[in-house]
């Protein structure tokens, strides 16, 4: 619960590189500090703020964004897990070309990745991050020599992907059991899919489905040595992995073990 310097940061400052963290980037003054770098170009990634027009236009080559989506695909805040929930069967990194709107500007490369059955955000967030690094180098290298060549994205074929906030995290048991194991994936490491037992919150880290059982959705069917199977609006889902509060994450035999979790109980019970 301390703020740490992020990876970038910390080799910045051993090299002796000086790093700007301004809290926006609409004042005078830091877009002054901007174009006196003398900048190439700029490049962001998962950057969190707006870059105003004034800044946009101060690099020659202007300002480059790795996106983690193959765009039009995906614009917005959280393409990957976006990506996962939609039921996607693959993504990538886009090195696009910034403009004022919302990663809509040309594209200049686009490098594909499969979305595997059981990736998660976490591991596709890793996947892509090596993706991006080694396509924005091949991007600054085509733009150097002059061989770069921009293409208009289809507007008609945009989606947005939302912010991510901690209550569409918490499972609905009506649902079908697909669409809730993709949904315990995608929303790992946050906010992270939970559940509710009597007002306590589980988090459910991983997750398996099943055949399709005649039950109430979210009732316990069984407990045992690999998982905990739950009943949905369709199928089931067997429980792998599971974490109680300021516990940490467990596999379904050593969780019981903790957590009076059995056959009968009715999971999504209880105030979040």
């Amino acid at each position: 619960m301390q703020m740490t310097a992020s990876p970038v940061k910390q080799l910045a400052v051993e090299r002796g590189i000086n790093v700007l963290q301004p809290s926006s980037l609409k004042s005078e003054a830091i877009q002054h500090t901007l174009r006196d770098l003398g900048a190439d170009v700029m490049i962001v990634a998962a950057y969190g703020l707006i870059l105003p027009a004034e800044v946009l236009r101060i690099p020659q080559l202007g300002c480059l964004n790795i996106h983690a989506s193959l765009l039009p695909r995906w614009r917005g805040a959280a393409p990957i897990q976006r990506a996962i929930l939609a039921g996607d069967t693959e993504t990538g990194i886009t090195i696009m070309q910034m403009d004022v709107g919302l990663d809509t500007g040309d594209m200049l490369f686009k490098y594909p990745c499969p979305i595997s059955e059981k990736e998660d955000a976490q591991t596709l967030h890793d996947k892509l991050a090596d993706i991006g690094a080694t396509g924005i180098v091949e991007a600054l290298q085509q733009l150097e020599s002059n061989n770069a060549h921009p293409q208009k994205q289809d507007d008609s074929k945009a989606c947005y992907a939302a912010k991510l906030n901690k209550q569409e995290a918490q499972i609905d048991w009506t649902q079908d059991a697909v669409v809730l194991e993709r949904a315990i994936r995608g929303y790992f490491p946050f906010p992270v899919a939970h559940t509710m037992l009597n007002g306590t919150p589980i988090k459910l880290i991983r997750a398996a489905t099943g055949t399709q059982e005649t039950a109430s959705p979210g009732t316990v069917l069984a407990v045992n040595k690999h998982a905990i199977i739950v009943a949905c609006g369709r199928g089931t889902l067997a429980l792998e992995i599971l974490q109680k509060p300021g516990g940490k994450p467990l596999p379904a035999a050593q969780f019981v073990q903790g957590f009076p979790l059995k056959a009968g109980d009715i999971l999504g019970i209880g105030k979040p």
